[in-house]
């Protein structure tokens, strides 16, 4: 059946399909434990909004169509906006290396460039964890992780998700404009958006704020969640909105909305070369992930803060955009169950994953593939079991067995209920046909040694 070019929901009086998003939201969250949710549907012809319970479960405060919830890694979607605004105004070449902006970085790394950044093609780790980066200077995270010796590949030759690229892009953002990332981001983005600007560590919050939830599977009562995130990493996960902000933000980077110069949208939208991203989506722009659904593709961002999970979908031809905020771990879960739910009731099929390779063949062996990987301060080990089976320890986990593929493509294998989830792959050196990389979840790590 050919995808439509508006959406079904438009033949359908709102009323009436806001109160079935309204009521699957209120039941989906009571079997997923999730205290309360967003969800906001634009359809090309109007809005559909529907929220849920409480935006604090021990305060009992309810959750409104206005309530902020932390996004997590959406908010790299509004940095990577500000950054190309100013592209956009000459302010800053995209392919400008990042050393001859910023100070911090000067001699370092100079093949890295702006667009590097913000499409995790710049070869840099993830960073430090939030803990051991609070109270650390900008200057002084960057001046650590972005270093010769911790550089994954050349830049501009893989794909690996890095909070420290967007610290690093939040940084231009203040050194071009004399303000804080906050500030500009919210001058820049927000503000133009309609969107009242809340970002964690608010003092004093203009709206109302939804926390964070986790289980406790001892007990099994839900309880809030601290955000633990680093001041230092604000521009890669600091920003609080609805999802009905999320909708705004969506139709501006989609260029339906005049938040956003039609160029600058397109420029957002379009993949970068080598930015292959794995298990996150199917390619990556400047700022978003892109989805292939039905022969079209959309753009967006997921996120996850302290106890809750957030995401945006936007489809440029339909100018359907779907953005959803959960206040709980497990509302990931539930995103999926509605997006289910959207496509049931009004046609609309929003990807939640990128699009299944039903081409990788069946499981091979890959004993070439053990090792140990590196990610900055993260050591990933791939060993073999007694039957030459992979399994793959984080940190010192408990490990995982791993299903290996001819094309170096790997999933994840649950050893208690024997799923499978998407994993990511191994790559080889070009020059050497060694595996040399390993990419899990969106990040690479180099290899470091042989198991």
């Amino acid at each position: 059946m050919p995808y439509p070019t508006a959406a079904p929901a438009a033949h359908r009086p709102p009323t009436s399909l806001q109160q079935e998003l309204s009521s699957h939201l209120d039941s989906l969250a009571r079997v997923h434990r999730v205290p309360g949710a967003q969800l906001a549907v634009h359809t090309g012809t109007h809005v559909l909004s529907a929220h849920t319970g409480a935006a604090d479960a021990v305060a009992n405060t309810p959750f409104t169509a206005q309530t902020a919830v932390p996004l997590g890694s959406v908010t790299k979607a509004a940095t990577a906006a500000a950054v190309l605004l100013l592209a956009d105004d000459g302010d800053v070449d995209l392919d400008e290396p990042v050393s001859e902006l910023l100070p911090d970085l000067a001699g370092l790394l100079p093949n890295v460039a702006v667009r590097h950044l913000l499409s995790h093609t710049a070869g840099l780790p993830t960073g430090p964890d939030s803990d051991s980066a609070v109270g650390t200077t900008a200057s002084r995270y960057l001046s650590a992780v972005c270093t010769p010796r911790n550089t994954l590949f050349p830049p501009g030759t893989g794909f690996s998700y890095s909070n420290a690229g967007y610290v690093a892009a939040g940084r231009i953002l203040s050194e071009v404009t004399g303000m804080t990332w906050q500030e500009a981001v919210a001058a820049l983005v927000l503000e133009p958006l309609g969107i009242v600007p809340a970002f964690l560590g608010d003092a004093t919050p203009s709206r109302p704020l939804a926390t964070g939830h986790a289980l406790n599977t001892a007990t099994g009562l839900v309880r809030p969640a601290h955000q633990n995130l680093a001041p230092v990493e604000a521009p890669a996960g600091a920003l609080l909105a609805s999802a009905e902000d999320l909708v705004a933000l969506g139709r501006a980077v989609i260029g339906r909305s005049a938040g956003l110069p039609a160029a600058v949208a397109d420029r957002m939208r379009h993949p970068e070369p080598s930015a292959d991203p794995g298990a996150l989506a199917d390619s990556w722009g400047l700022g978003l992930a892109l989805f292939r659904q039905d022969g079209r593709v959309w753009c967006g961002h997921d996120g996850n803060a302290q106890g809750t999970s957030c995401h945006l979908r936007a489809d440029p031809d339909s100018g359907v955009v779907v953005a959803f905020t959960g206040n709980a771990g497990a509302a990931t879960a539930l995103w999926r169950d509605m997006a289910a739910e959207l496509a049931r009731l009004t046609g609309v099929r929003v990807p939640t994953a990128p699009a299944a390779d039903t081409r990788r063949g069946l499981a091979v062996s890959l004993p070439e593939c053990a090792g140990t990987y590196r990610n900055g301060g993260t050591e990933y080990v791939v060993k073999l079991d007694g039957e030459d089976t992979p399994t793959l320890s984080v940190d010192g986990d408990y490990p995982i067995p791993l299903v290996c593929y001819p094309d170096l493509s790997c999933d994840l294998l649950d050893p208690a209920t024997g799923r499978v989830e998407p994993g990511g792959r191994f790559h080889r050196d070009p020059a050497t046909g060694a595996i040399d990389r390993l990419q899990i979840s969106g990040r690479t790590a180099r290899r470091t040694g042989t198991a």
